[in-house]
């Protein structure tokens, strides 16, 4: 495998009680990355995803535009050097 970056996004608007997280998961090991989502807080959902940066950036931007029900305000960003901690990708409980 190649080098590996990790993504960390805080995606905001509509995105709790649309399916989001159901969505994040389903793109993310779509791409076999690994990493987590949960919902971070009122209208905000936090995604952390390690893999191949064209993966991440095709991840980076099906979050950019949500599932149907969803309305993205924005998506902050930020990237780092992977861990390599995560053995899949899956949802994690809210962190309120």
């Amino acid at each position: 495998m190649g080098a590996t970056k990790r993504m960390s996004a805080v995606v905001s608007g509509r995105v709790q009680g649309v399916g989001f997280r159901f969505f994040a998961v389903r793109e993310a090991q779509k791409r076999e990355l690994t990493g987590w989502v949960r919902n971070k807080r009122e209208d905000q959902v936090k995604v952390v995803a390690e893999g191949p940066p064209e993966d991440l950036e095709g991840l980076l931007e099906v979050l950019k535009a949500g599932p149907p029900l969803a309305w993205v305000a924005g998506v902050q960003v930020e990237w780092g050097e992977a861990t390599g901690e995560w053995q899949g990708f899956g949802a994690r409980a809210s962190s309120w």
